[in-house]
């Protein structure tokens, strides 16, 4: 075997199509085009994903389920066992904001149960969920509205 001789094997790579070259090609005239029509027309062939020619589209046609939350993402949450991170007695969001248990794009924090807490803890104007507020009830801590 030499370098010279190397080739890809038998039908491993397919030739070009050469499209326009005339009649006998199976491909002249219109090139494989069609006759008229916008995908016929040079750099028109595109349309956008989901038209349907002017028919009002399927995800337009659907009705909308669900709700979707307008201060999803401006609520950061909290695990419970990080709360132990936090030296202060008294927990607040500004606490949680120095502790850096909350991002700084958040404007609500939320304590979500996972893990336990030991340190009795008071919470001041942060919403609990209902495990979480049994958890550190149980620690002997409290939470203010």
């Amino acid at each position: 075997m030499r370098l010279n001789t190397l080739k890809p094997a038998d039908g491993a790579r397919r030739e070009r199509t050469r499209v326009g070259r005339g009649i006998g090609s199976g491909l002249g005239k219109t090139a494989g085009r069609g006759h008229k029509g916008s995908f016929a027309r040079s750099g028109k062939g595109k349309i956008k994903a989901g038209f349907e020619g002017g028919q009002m589209p399927l995800q337009r046609r659907l009705p909308k389920v669900g709700f979707r939350s307008r201060i999803k993402h401006e609520t950061a949450e909290v695990l419970l066992y990080k709360l132990a991170l936090v030296d202060v007695e008294t927990i607040d969001f500004a606490a949680l904001r120095a502790a850096k248990l909350v991002p700084s794009t958040a404007k609500y924090a939320k304590i979500v149960l996972k893990g336990g807490i030991d340190k009795k803890v008071v919470l001041k104007g942060i919403a609990v969920t209902a495990g979480a507020r049994a958890a550190i009830e149980a620690a002997g801590g409290s939470i203010e509205e």
